[in-house]
């Protein structure tokens, strides 16, 4: 019957307290069952035990540990850590038996005949409460207490004994036997309920003495109950134990330590005693512990805490960037010597020329002189001047070293067998002495064996490549035909990047019914730039996107051919560079260390990174980005470079990969007119390489538009009018009867007229010029425009009736339509078009590595706002710690409460700074080919760091400001794992959701969840769906757990009311650390599979 019960009352949630004190009920009635059992083999006048029988009495005591912890563990395991251990903690009497002792004495030996049997246990716990858990004031009635029959022994505090011979007809129905002798007060250790005639043993951690009575209450204290009138007993023993809250009078009181149940000591100066304690234990400063001190003022520990941690943050405050800079300085160094050196052997190379054009026409002067003057003096024939003989000796070695000398050099800085830059020859520098005079000496060999890999050396290997380009371009200018001829075949032969030609075929867009682009046709061929204008809605942007294959969601006609072949244009993408319209590029990261990261990622694996240096130096001296390479571009908090030179990083950014296609959405929009003239004279260069260039450009100046090789120009509702040549454009034109006026700009005449606000002289109209082109090259002309033709008088050709670009569209576009859609859309993030690029660039562990030193960057310069994070915590732990005082009653559960829903807010918003700020960023880099894991997994390396530390930081205020009985690492523990799941959460708040919603949920969800997990009337399955119910139960248990003795039965109360088990402490961390790598999952497939919004 009694095992049926508690199952039956763990169903309902009625009587919570019942239950967990049925285990306790379970214990002591083995006790009792143990000790009934040798009263049937004594005798009935038992007499007093004589000192030599007390070991028996102290072994039955003993032995009753491991016959209770076998039932322990099958019935009650939610509550008890250890079964043995926590019985020993309660009621492991062997270090002082003295009160035993004393009982045998004043009970005569009859101690075994006044302990409570099963029944009278059973009786006891089952009635204190009812089926609703509420208390009851008095116990049921029974055979010994009723109404007609009331003994000594039931009242509060006392005692009666069984007799010897038990017969069985003197039982009760509840199995109670009858008490009618020997009735005394309870002894001291022991506790007499009222209404039972029987004793139990107290548990360590109370204090059990005798009661006295208080004459002006008229109350028995401490225990604070009443004497039953018109009686002559007297106060007897303890009456009850429970929970803390109904039978605080028998813990041990704070201040206090209490070895056994009978002895209560005074807490001495320098230790501390808690409520319920059997031992004092040592204060961490000593000197902050009086004489019976409850609790250790561990304050002054956390504020010096608090001080060493804002030290630590205003050191970070202030020194972040300077870990940065001195490297920065340093490379600086580096590239400012190899730049004087590179210039200085440049200059030397020319003096070197200078002097041997100098040295071959004062040979040329002398064997002319010697000449004429050898047939007018004939008679000094063989009179040899040896002054002038070794001059003309001496002037071949000169010249011969002259021409080794440029050998050394050109084998310097060509020499491709080794990745280390070597030497063939000594190598000449300039030095300039204090007077001016510039002396060529010759530069130290390097020792054998050893590599010259130093930042200088590949610096100079850079810029000398770039002086030496410079000074051909200089020598250029002055060139013949001839020379211009051989000049075009070197650069030919140079080119080393795969050419793209793209041609374009009856390309159509539409989203839904509505028709972005209509029957374009042209190409893109490389070697040239290409230009593309036209009026506002023309669908210049969207005519790039069309070409690079970025049209997800919209539906796509006729064809992209590449190289001639109808393939992917995907395929292609690591040798495509598209630089957007907005200047999408990092904000915390300097200019070189933008460029730096492009290169890095995006280059060949198999590159030297000398060349990688060089490509990256070129692009910054093109781009003229010198002065600035070691600035920050800047955010819109924080000031950094200006527009126009933002602009030119963006554009460099795409440069620096050497693409082979490179696509621009105006770059020169925000520029004045020398910036822009530098910027394409960076685009032509590439050009010159072989690079296919395409731009989108508004209102060109003149001098910017005559440096485009071809022009595209399309009217609104994406029609083309002209492509082809830019020399040609006005050819055509002025067949069509349009004439530019001087003094105007061609392009912005032409643009006018498509926008309407000039008409041309000839009265054509503007809208019949895409079928003057169409017309012109035989295109077919969409069946749409036929009326366009019938206008124009000529000769209408054969129409289309294709109705996908026909104006008969549906006005409702159908549902299954809006699936496929939605199912290409799908395949084109999804699928993994075959690389036709042949470049394979470096793999996903070298870009994770990359991705790492680019973010730990970006972490360091962003210190102060994870400083302002640390703070915000530390404060909130000071305020939980102080606000929410530890209570011994609910174990810290309030705040433990106040924590989870704290430090999930605060680390749930840190989070969203991941990914949320840098959204754009990374939708261009993966659309240029890079890895999104590596990208993923390098921001949560390095958030690590913060979820390594925000506990730590959290519990050094709140820890000390509470000052709960676990220890600091268990709490760390817990903290550790919710900080890393709540992470998770925010990582995917900030990839699904715009900023505001992200940040309002991170606000919401950690108090809703954290309020339906403790509510008792939510559903089990719903508490286990909360991450909030696993942290709490985490942290109760490493709390509960230092809750022995005497609080056994408060900690099975709530355990049992919260519903946890202590043996899940690391079933909680598992979850925790499950549900936050479920959530990052959650949010890199987000973050791949939602479109860019």
């Amino acid at each position: 019957m009694w095992d049926a019960r508690a199952p039956q009352l763990r169903r309902r949630g009625q009587g919570v307290v019942i239950s967990l004190l049925l285990l306790h009920l379970l214990l002591l009635l083995l006790l009792a069952g143990a000790a009934s059992g040798q009263q049937q083999v004594q005798p009935p006048p038992l007499p007093p035990v004589p000192p030599a029988d007390l070991p028996d009495v102290e072994r039955q005591l003993n032995n009753l540990t491991d016959n209770v912890a076998v039932t322990i563990s099958d019935k009650f395991s939610f509550c008890v850590a250890d079964a043995k251990e926590d019985w020993n903690e309660a009621f492991n009497y062997t270090s002082d038996l003295s009160f035993v002792d004393r009982c045998l004495t004043e009970t005569r030996g009859d101690l075994p005949q006044r302990l409570c049997t099963p029944d009278e246990v059973k009786f006891y716990f089952s009635s204190l409460y009812d089926r609703d858990g509420d208390k009851n004031i008095n116990l049921k009635t029974n055979i010994n207490c009723n109404i007609s029959y009331w003994e000594k022994g039931c009242d509060a505090g006392w005692a009666c004994a069984t007799n010897p011979v038990q017969d069985p007809r003197n039982r009760g129905s509840n199995g109670i036997p009858l008490r009618t002798s020997n009735c005394q007060a309870c002894c001291e250790g022991f506790f007499c309920p009222r209404g039972l005639t029987c004793m139990l043993p107290c548990p360590l951690g109370s204090y059990c003495p005798r009661a006295t009575a208080n004459q002006t209450t008229g109350l028995c204290d401490p225990y604070k109950y009443q004497i039953t009138p018109n009686t002559t007993n007297s106060c007897g023993g303890a009456d009850m134990w429970a929970d803390i809250q109904s039978t605080e009078e028998i813990f041990c009181p704070a201040g206090f330590h209490c070895p056994s149940t009978t002895k209560k000591d005074n807490c001495s100066s320098g230790h501390y005693c808690r409520l319920g304690s059997t031992a004092e234990e040592k204060c961490i400063i000593k000197g902050s512990c009086d004489e019976n001190t409850e609790n250790e003022n561990i304050k002054i520990l956390g504020a010096c805490i608090v001080g060493a941690l804002c030290l630590m943050l205003l050191i970070i405050y202030n020194f972040s960037d300077k870990f940065l800079s001195i490297r920065e300085r340093r490379k600086a160094r580096s590239r400012e010597n190899a730049i004087q050196l590179a210039r200085q052997q440049l200059k030397t190379q020319e003096g070197w020329k200078a002097a041997k054009q100098f040295a071959r026409r004062h040979v040329n002067g002398m064997q002319g002189h010697l000449s004429r003057t050898f047939s007018r003096r004939r008679s000094f024939r063989q009179q040899v001047d040896p002054e002038k003989s070794s001059h003309r000796v001496q002037e071949a070695p000169l010249m011969s070293q002259v021409h080794m000398q440029e050998m050394s050099d050109s084998a310097v800085f060509a020499s491709q067998s080794t990745n280390e830059i070597t030497e063939v020859m000594p190598s000449v520098i300039v030095d300039v002495s204090d007077d001016g005079e510039v002396v060529a000496t010759k530069e130290k060999p390097v020792p054998k064996g050893k590599h010259r890999s130093t930042h200088t050396q590949v610096f100079k290997y850079a810029y000398g490549e770039i002086e030496k380009e410079k000074f051909q371009q200089q020598e250029n200018k002055n060139l013949t035909f001839t020379g211009v001829i051989a000049m075009v075949k070197d650069q030919q032969k140079e080119i080393t990047r795969p050419l793209l030609k793209v041609e374009f075929r009856d390309l159509t867009l539409m989203l839904g019914k509505k028709k972005l682009l209509r029957s374009i046709n042209g190409e893109l061929r490389p070697g040239r730039v290409t230009a593309v204008m036209g009026p506002s809605g023309a669908g210049k942007t969207t005519f790039l996107n069309a070409v690079t294959g970025k049209v997800s969601g919209y539906k796509m006609t006729g064809s992209v051919l590449v190289n001639g072949k109808n393939v992917n244009i995907r395929s292609y993408k690591k040798i495509i560079g598209f630089v957007p319209q907005d200047d999408i590029v990092h904000g915390n990261l300097t200019v070189e260390e933008n460029l730096w990261f492009s290169a890095k990622c995006r280059l060949s694996a198999s590159m030297k990174h000398r060349d990688k240096v060089l490509i990256v130096e070129r692009v910054i001296d093109s781009l003229d980005l010198q002065g600035i390479r070691n600035s920050l571009v800047g955010t819109v908090e924080k000031r950094g470079i200006s527009g126009g030179q933002r602009k030119r990083v963006n554009v460099g950014i795409e440069m620096v990969m050497e693409p082979s296609l490179l696509i621009l959405d105006e770059p020169t929009s925000g520029l004045d007119s020398s910036s822009s003239q530098l910027l394409l004279r960076a685009l032509r260069h590439e050009a010159l390489e072989g690079v296919n260039v395409c731009a989108v450009v508004h209102q060109p100046s003149y001098t910017l538009y005559n440096m485009f090789d071809d022009l595209i120009l399309l009217a609104k509702g994406g029609l083309m009018v002209y492509n082809g040549p830019v020399k040609t454009v006005e050819e055509y034109f002025t067949t069509l009867g349009i004439h530019v006026p001087d003094r105007v700009n061609p392009p912005d005449h032409y643009i006018d007229i498509l926008e309407g606000i000039v008409k041309p002289e000839s009265g054509i109209k503007a809208k019949h010029l895409p079928a003057h082109w169409m017309l012109h090259n035989g295109y077919e002309v969409p069946s749409d425009m036929k009326d366009d033709v019938k206008e124009i008088g000529e000769q209408t050709p054969q129409f289309r009736s294709s109705s996908s670009i026909s104006g008969s569209t549906p006005h409702c576009l159908p549902i299954r339509n809006a699936f496929a859609e939605e199912r290409d859309r799908l395949e084109q993030h999804l699928s993994k078009p075959k690389d036709l690029s042949s470049r394979k660039t470096p793999g996903i562990f070298m870009q994770y590595k990359y991705y790492l030193g680019r973010v730990t960057k970006q972490r360091l310069r962003e210190a102060r706002l994870l400083m302002v994070d640390f703070l915000i915590l530390g404060l909130a732990g000071i305020c939980l710690g102080t606000i929410a005082k530890l209570s011994d009653k609910t174990f810290g559960m309030p705040g433990y409460i106040y924590t989870i829903i704290a430090v999930s807010l605060l680390c749930k918003i840190a989070a969203l700074r991941s990914f949320s700020l840098e959204r754009l960023q990374y939708f261009r880099e993966r659309e240029s080919g890079m890895s999104s894991l590596a990208y993923f997994l390098a921001r949560d390396t390095i958030d690590h760091f913060s979820t390594v530390v925000k506990p730590i930081i959290y519990l050094s205020m709140f820890y000390y400001f509470n000052n709960p009985r676990s220890t600091i690492g268990d709490n760390y523990v817990v903290l550790f794992a919710l900080v890393y799941c709540v992470t998770g959460i925010g990582y995917t708040f900030a990839i699904c959701f715009s900023p505001g919603s992200a940040q309002l949920c991170s606000a919401l969800i950690p108090v809703v969840l954290t309020l339906l997990s403790t509510q008792r009337s939510t559903p089990t399955f719903l508490k286990r769906l909360c991450y909030s119910k696993w942290a709490l139960e985490g942290f109760i248990i490493v709390n509960a757990k230092k809750y022995p003795g005497v609080w056994l039965i408060t900690r099975c109360g709530l355990l049992f009311q919260s519903q946890f088990d202590i043996h899940n402490y690391k079933l909680c961390i598992l979850v925790l650390f499950m549900y936050g790598l479920f959530f990052r999952m959650v949010a890199f497939a987000a973050m791949i599979l939602l479109k860019k919004r």
